[in-house]
């Protein structure tokens, strides 16, 4: 292995490292507790290497946002994995995603309540966010009926989103949060 190999490892791993820690730090004691000081301090290495991996908290929240997003795909793609279809997929999509965000909350927040400079529907999205949309368009596309798939994807994302934020929030009562979500998956999936 050549110097220059070894360096990259080395950097990819303090990259690694620092993405890690942050979601560590983030989960257990939210994102206001994520500092490039404190970060440098779990990690041992200087601000100034943390500097040179994340000019700041945003791109070290979208690098973690970045994460999320894999994750999530991945999650959604095991719920629809056996091949479910109409009410049964979309049935599969809201619990695989509500559990994801019940489960992950800082990582939640960090994807979607926190500015992360990462674009959304737009030529510059990130391959992560791409991925997650198409996961949730080569599932519920053919649920569309008359409107475009692309857009009645982004309207049942967005009401998802809308029911597990106001959820999380405490803005609804938990009372009725499953049936919140079957009249979601009722009316996505053409009931």
């Amino acid at each position: 292995m050549s110097v220059q190999e070894r360096k990259e490892r080395e950097r990819t791993h303090r990259h690694q490292l620092i993405v890690a820690t942050a979601r560590e730090l983030a989960e257990s004691q939210g994102w206001d507790a994520v500092t490039t000081r404190r970060l440098a301090e779990r990690i041992e290495y200087s601000q100034p290497v943390l500097y040179s991996h994340f000019r700041g908290k945003r791109e070290i929240v979208a690098a973690v946002a970045l994460e999320g997003f894999a994750e999530l795909t991945e999650a959604l793609r095991r719920a629809v994995a056996d091949g479910p279809s109409g009410r049964a997929a979309v049935a599969s999509l809201v619990a695989a995603y509500v559990d994801f965000a019940e489960h992950n909350p800082a990582l939640y927040d960090a994807m979607f309540l926190l500015d992360a400079g990462l674009p959304f529907a737009d030529a510059a999205t990130p391959a992560p966010l791409r991925e997650a949309f198409g996961t949730l368009l080569d599932t519920l596309g053919g649920l569309a009926g008359d409107a475009e798939p692309a857009l009645f994807v982004e309207v049942f994302w967005s009401a998802l989103h809308g029911l597990v934020t106001l959820a999380r929030s405490g803005r609804l009562p938990r009372e009725g949060a499953q049936q919140r979500l079957d009249v979601l998956v009722d009316r996505f999936a053409g009931g």
